[in-house]
């Protein structure tokens, strides 16, 4: 299985913020997971919230879990709540299932890590991710058809 670099992951993270500055969103946190879960880079602005590090955690980490972004997320958890909420309980409380966590494909269209992004409203914390994996010359996919 191919992973994000931290070379990626470390230009998406730092990228993210970036844009988040531009569109004058409120202090992000963003974090970048290789395709297995574990944590290649994580960054907190200033003025975060308590739980902004486990919010973009469980963003990230229930795209990659179940493959799909946060957008496709969100509606399957809207049609599917009891199922969702297992989901939760199964995973220990890791997914957060809202836009902000957007996968993280290859050239080829391989998932090779996630991102997920914390701070502002669901849909901006999305827009400043892509625009973070796109610096890396990779392909987002937020859920979204």
């Amino acid at each position: 299985m191919s992973n994000v670099t931290l070379a990626q992951a470390d230009i998406i993270a730092t990228e993210t913020l970036k844009k988040g500055r531009e569109l004058g969103l409120h202090p992000l946190t963003v974090v970048v997971l290789d395709s297995g879960g574990f944590i290649k880079v994580l960054k907190r602005e200033d003025h975060c919230s308590l739980l902004r590090q486990d919010i973009a955690i469980g963003k990230a980490w229930g795209v990659l879990g179940m493959g799909f972004g946060g957008q496709e997320m969100a509606r399957r958890a809207e049609k599917m709540p009891t199922f969702f909420t297992a989901l939760n309980v199964m995973s220990e409380g890791k997914m957060v299932p809202v836009p902000g966590g957007v996968l993280i494909k290859n050239s080829e269209g391989h998932i090779i890590g996630s991102v997920g992004v914390t701070g502002d409203t669901s849909i901006n914390d999305e827009t400043a991710g892509v625009a973070g994996i796109l610096a890396a010359g990779l392909k987002p996919d937020t859920g979204n058809p």
